[in-house]
């Protein structure tokens, strides 16, 4: 049952209490806006403006799940507040912790003000949940995927073209990492969790992952400077530096190169050739 009186008065007021700048959106000389627009609001949330007046409008549709958690997600909601739209929509509320998808405003806010650097969010399992336009020309896009192909592990072993981004002399080391990386969530998470189904899957689909996993090895950790092939510009080498939310086991990376470096060159022409230069 939905509560159509409170969604609308809830939906509102979170609108009119975000700012432009807090969702990394321009303020422009002539707002009125107390808060965000709708139309604004409804981008973010990617969905159609009208869609979302209707839902302000106590009209239209009960919200799935899915675009529940979009409306979370675009307003910048904490998990209180997201529990509190889904049972407003008649939806119980996700579950939180590592299996959780939905990431913190905090991280939110901080991953909004760099629009124009290499960044992305990842759950302890490589999902990627948040993508710059940067970070995908660099990286290679990764945000639509589905299913285990989620997991950059999983793509690891399973699909040779995960490799490609990578310099040929890191692949045996990354092999390991994510190898002894999944053998440590498999640990904390158990039987049952999705890192185990996805261990189960590899092992049935790689035997370079079975022969990692037979060596038990944990505790590698990632190199601070990575080196990507980019297709188009060769190599660049990126530092990345991680910020933790320990709450959703999430993770902010930002890549940045060496000021008049070669790698910080060829970042600047990425930034302006964007996905089109990989062809």
């Amino acid at each position: 049952m939905v509560d159509r009186e409170g969604l609308a008065d809830f939906l509102r007021r979170r609108r009119e209490a975000l700012q432009p700048e807090d969702v990394g959106l321009p303020r422009g000389p002539r707002r009125r806006a107390a808060g965000l627009r709708r139309e604004e609001v409804a981008a973010l949330c990617h969905m159609s403006t009208d869609y979302y007046t209707r839902l302000e409008q106590q009209r239209g549709p009960r919200p799935s799940e899915q675009m529940a958690a979009a409306l979370a997600q675009g307003l910048h909601l904490s998990l209180a507040e997201r529990d509190h739209l889904f049972r407003l929509l008649g939806h119980r509320p996700p579950p939180r912790g590592a299996s959780s998808e939905h990431v913190s405003p905090g991280l939110l806010r901080i991953f909004d003000r760099l629009a124009d650097t290499p960044a992305e969010i990842v759950t302890e399992l490589g999902d990627t949940l948040r993508q710059t336009p940067l970070s995908a020309a660099l990286t290679g896009p990764t945000t639509d995927l589905t299913g285990p192909e989620r997991s950059r592990g999983y793509r690891w072993f399973t699909d040779p073209a995960a490799r490609d981004r990578h310099v040929p002399e890191e692949h045996a080391f990354l092999s390991r990492l994510y190898a002894s990386g999944l053998r440590a969530i498999v640990g904390l998470r158990g039987p049952g969790s999705r890192a185990a189904a996805l261990a189960d899957l590899l092992l049935e689909r790689s035997a370079e992952f079975r022969e990692l996993w037979d060596a038990h090895e944990v505790g590698l950790e990632p190199h601070e400077l990575k080196c990507y092939q980019h297709p188009t510009l060769g190599r660049i080498e990126v530092h990345c530096q991680t910020l933790l939310d320990p709450d959703q086991s999430h993770r902010l990376m930002v890549y940045t190169a060496e000021p008049g470096s070669e790698s910080h060159e060829k970042l600047e022409l990425l930034a302006v050739l964007g996905t089109a230069a990989v062809t």
